[in-house]
């Protein structure tokens, strides 16, 4: 069986390189989190040079963690055609351009094609407002979306049926 692939964006990799958080909130997706890392066999895991650039800020005891993590995924390379996806994201009003990483990290899943995306970002990544916007960009550009998901999208359970 072939493995999906799925592209791990900053906030989960940050996530699983956290201590423990006091704020339920927080440890309840740091645990979903740390639980679909239990299950990475299961997928072919990919990162990219933004989210290799965003997790060597701060800390450098915590980004030594997060590089650790980033290591044990395979990294896509940077190309044109992911810049330029990445602006169409921007230039449609989808992706604010303050928030350039967070196009970069779409285009790259979708350039590559990447069957997932899984994310905490529900500000501009995974937003409910502005998932079928980013689909129908991506389409638009010729390339086939990645299903934008939170890890715990893709925890597989056990079901009592």
């Amino acid at each position: 069986m072939v493995k999906k692939r799925v592209y791990v964006e900053t906030s989960v990799v940050s996530c699983l390189a956290s201590r423990p958080a006091r704020d339920l909130k927080k440890l309840v997706i740091q645990q979903a989190t740390w639980d679909w890392w239990e299950q990475r066999h299961r997928w072919e895991l990919y990162t990219s040079p933004m989210v290799l650039q965003e997790i060597e800020q701060g800390d450098t005891e915590a980004a030594r963690v997060r590089i650790a993590y980033a290591t044990m995924m395979i990294e896509l390379p940077e190309s044109n055609e992911v810049r330029e996806l990445a602006d169409k994201l921007i230039a449609d009003g989808l992706i604010p351009p303050k928030v350039f990483a967070d196009a970069m990290h779409i285009a790259s899943a979708a350039v590559h094609g990447m069957d997932y995306l899984i994310t905490w970002n529900q500000k501009h990544i995974f937003n409910p407002f502005r998932i079928e916007a980013i689909y129908a960009a991506i389409r638009q550009s010729n390339w086939i979306p990645p299903v934008l998901l939170r890890p715990d999208n893709l925890l597989e359970k056990d079901h009592d049926d």
